[in-house]
Parts: structure tokens; sequence; C-alpha cells
């Protein structure tokens, strides 16, 4: 069974954390798996297939941003992550990041860090980080004018088309990239990292012996794909940079043919669940799996 942090049938909710004493003291590394539904994810989790992940805590459920990349990714670098999906107004949001001039007051809730700027990677590189971007789905390739908005929020971004959907060793890939250029980085700078992990978007089929098409079960497959290239990401970034805070969610889900609908874009429950989760990283397996 998998390690879990909560009893009598009560949903986990994320650990505390003071982003206060994260930001400046360590890397921050943002890693979107696009398009992950919340039931599959914990489909895996309570099947075994996702060891790696699971050794961080259970996924918690939360409420999409936008129900495909482009609006999602635009909240999110805002300082609006998936919220939390019991939250009955703005005002339940959990922040970690909180733009101080968008008002309410301006009051930074407490554990958030409060940045200046329009997106948190501003705020970030005002505080002396570095930021990256590896990008996967198309909104991050850099070949159209849409496609390079994203990137364009990055000091440094990176996109080869060997990381794109369609390739099946996309995630291998990005992960061979990054660990690369890990070991040319500058040791005393800080990282914010921002990963979109493409392998779980359509099409996802090859990951499962024998399909054709796209479905629940190879959506499934490529997730347990992803999580082995996890393990290489997360233990490697440890080992070269040390003690790291990460935040690993979806940005949106995707309908299979439930109610009739077929991927996102659209409003369905199956699209507006996503998996989310926050944890430290360090040099050591063990020490990993701190909350």
């Amino acid at each position: 069974m998998p390690f879990r942090l909560f009893m009598s049938g009560e949903e986990e909710k994320a650990p505390f954390v003071d982003m206060g004493q994260v930001v400046g003291a360590q890397d921050i590394l943002l890693i979107c798996l696009d398009t992950l539904r919340y039931d599959a994810a914990v489909m895996e989790e309570e099947a075994g297939g996702t060891p790696v992940l699971n050794g961080y805590g259970a996924w918690e459920k939360r409420q999409a941003p936008g129900n495909f990349t482009y609006p999602s990714h635009h909240a999110m670098f805002a300082g609006f992550l998936p919220c939390r999906f019991d939250a009955k107004s703005i005002a339940d949001r959990e922040m970690l990041f909180f733009p101080r001039q968008i008002g309410m007051g301006n009051k930074v809730p407490r554990g958030a860090f409060g940045f200046s700027g329009s997106t948190i990677m501003e705020g970030l590189e005002r505080e002396g980080y570095d930021t990256w971007c590896v990008g996967g789905v198309s909104f991050f390739d850099c070949r159209s004018d849409l496609g390079k908005v994203f990137p364009g929020y990055f000091k440094k971004s990176y996109w080869k088309p060997s990381f794109a959907c369609p390739v099946k060793e996309s995630t291998k890939n990005q992960v061979d990239f990054l660990l690369r250029k890990l070991s040319e980085a500058e040791k005393e700078k800080r990282i914010f990292l921002y990963l979109n992990v493409d392998a779980i978007h359509y099409p996802n089929y090859f990951y499962l012996d024998g399909a054709r098409q796209d479905s629940l079960e190879s959506h499934r497959a490529a997730l347990r794909y992803v999580d082995k290239e996890l393990g290489r990401l997360l233990e490697g970034w440890g080992e070269q940079r040390g003690k790291s805070f990460v935040i690993c969610c979806s940005d949106h889900g995707t309908c299979y043919g439930e109610d009739g609908c077929q991927f996102h874009g659209i409003n369905h429950p199956k699209v507006n669940e996503i998996p989310y989760k926050h944890f430290f990283i360090s040099g050591s397996r063990d020490s990993g799996k701190e909350r």
C-alpha cells in the first residue's frame, strides 16, 4: 500500500511551507505533468505504479487553474497554483507565491513569498535566482509567436524537437538535457526550474503495448514511464544542488469519452480535477522524503 499521511478517510492536505525560509536558501522546481488526470494519478499511486512520486507523499486533489495549457500557465506563473479542491472562496487559497500588486490590501498571506513583478520568475530573479524553462508542449517550443510567450518569461529557455509530445522518449531526453545543464551551472546561484513534462499529453498510446489510440490506460502507462525518469532528475538534482523545494502538479486533466467528451479545452470534471503535491529533496533518498 502507498504511504499516506492521513487517516479516517480524510484527504491529505499539502503540508504548510514557509516560503520565506525557502526563497534565497534553496532551488525551487515547478514540475508540470501536463494533462495528468487526478483519478489516473491516484490509480497508479494505489497500484504502486509510481514508486518515485509515491515516496514524496500522497496526491492532493486540486482545481485546475484553466482547462488547457495556455490559461493554466498564465495563472500559475502569476502565483495562482492549483487551488484546494474544497476551497469555497479565493480567500481559501493556500498561496506559496503572492503577487503584491493585485490588491486585497497588499497583505501577503502567511507562509507565502510576496513577489514584485508580473510573474513568479520576475520576482525570483529580483532575489538573485537564475530562471530556467525546459519546454515540452507546443506552447513552449519557440517555433511560433505564441510558442515564444512563456519561454520569454525566463532568463533561460530550452526546447528541442526531441522534447515534443510525439516523441516516446521525450521525458528521458528532457532529463538527460537537464542533468548536463546542472553540471555546468553556477553552484552559488539559486535556480528556479520550470519543467513541462508532455509525455502524458496526447499522443500517449505508444506507452501501452499494442494500443493504437489514446485511452485512460495509455495515459496511466505514460505516467509510469514519467515516474522512472523523474527519479533520475530528483536524485541528480539533490546530489548536485542539495536541498531543494519541489512543486509537482498537473495543469489540467483530459477526457477519454466520458459523457461523450474528448481531450481538454472544455470544462468537465476529468479536466478540472488534477493532482498536486509539494515536497523537499536533498542529497540522500531518505531525507528526500522530508515533507
